[in-house]
């Protein structure tokens, strides 16, 4: 096992989906700047979040916040290219998104593919900037 942890931004809002067997696996991007001098290249990471975590926080794992995630490591290859893949075991929400928003709303985002964790309390989803949450 290859565990690592990465801080970046979301590429684009998280996408839940569910195996045949029944299973939710929510699946995002995550962009990671690296600087050597002037050079700035990006790696993007795909990231994986397995089970009733990744339900409870697919509504909030919005285009443009900034996480850390931590996870196991495995490369992949998709179309001949290499690929970096994290199985989540823990992700957290840091700082303020771009445009000046937080990463932490009180309620999930609207929109077409995710639908509000209306069942959740507060124990469940406890925000905070740099605060843990799985």
């Amino acid at each position: 096992m290859q565990t690592i942890v990465i801080a970046g931004k979301l590429g684009r809002d998280a996408e839940l989906r569910r195996t045949q067997g029944g299973d939710a696996v929510c699946s995002f991007s995550v962009a990671v700047d690296q600087r050597d001098g002037r050079d700035k290249s990006t790696n993007w990471w795909r990231v994986s979040l397995w089970g009733k975590r990744g339900e409870a926080l697919a509504p909030y794992l919005l285009k443009g916040v900034s996480v850390t995630v931590s996870g196991d490591f495995a490369l992949g290859e998709y179309e001949g290219k290499p690929q970096l893949n994290i199985r989540a075991s823990e992700i957290a929400l840091q700082g303020a998104r771009q445009g000046g928003g937080t990463d932490a709303p009180s309620e999930p985002q609207r929109n077409s593919r995710n639908a509000p964790a209306d069942d959740l309390d507060d124990d469940t989803i406890p925000f905070g900037t740099n605060r843990s949450i799985w």
